[in-house]
């Protein structure tokens, strides 16, 4: 949980090395998003309700994308690939479209790489 400046804590995603949080909902929809992006329909990938395997595409932002919400990591390596992709699929979305938290998370992930550390989903 996240705590907010009057001490309340928020459900929903955080991340080790930034400040990035999304609520459950809101994290799903930014996903769908990014896969919208790459062609993808995340609603009919395996895990997400549907069948098709996610070794159907081939991307480096997959491992954002096929990545449990609620825990785990993404390692340095991973992180090295999905950075830069992440930045390049969202630099034409409307500043509305989670600016501020993915720029926060691209920022985390550069850390963890310079740090040498995995991403945690916390």
């Amino acid at each position: 949980m996240k705590e907010t400046t009057k001490g309340v804590k928020e459900m929903g995603i955080n991340f080790s090395h930034c400040e990035a949080h999304w609520s459950y909902g809101l994290f799903h929809q930014f996903r769908e998003m990014l896969a919208s992006e790459i062609g993808m329909n995340l609603n009919q990938m395996e895990g997400f309700g549907g069948t098709t395997p996610f070794a159907d595409f081939n991307d480096p932002i997959i491992p954002l994308l096929d990545h449990s919400d609620c825990d785990g990591c993404l390692s340095v390596e991973e992180c090295q690939r999905v950075a830069p992709r992440l930045k390049e699929l969202t630099a034409h979305w409307p500043e509305v479209n989670f600016k501020q938290e993915i720029r926060s998370l691209i920022g985390g992930m550069e850390r963890s790489v310079q740090e040498n550390q995995p991403l945690y989903f916390c």
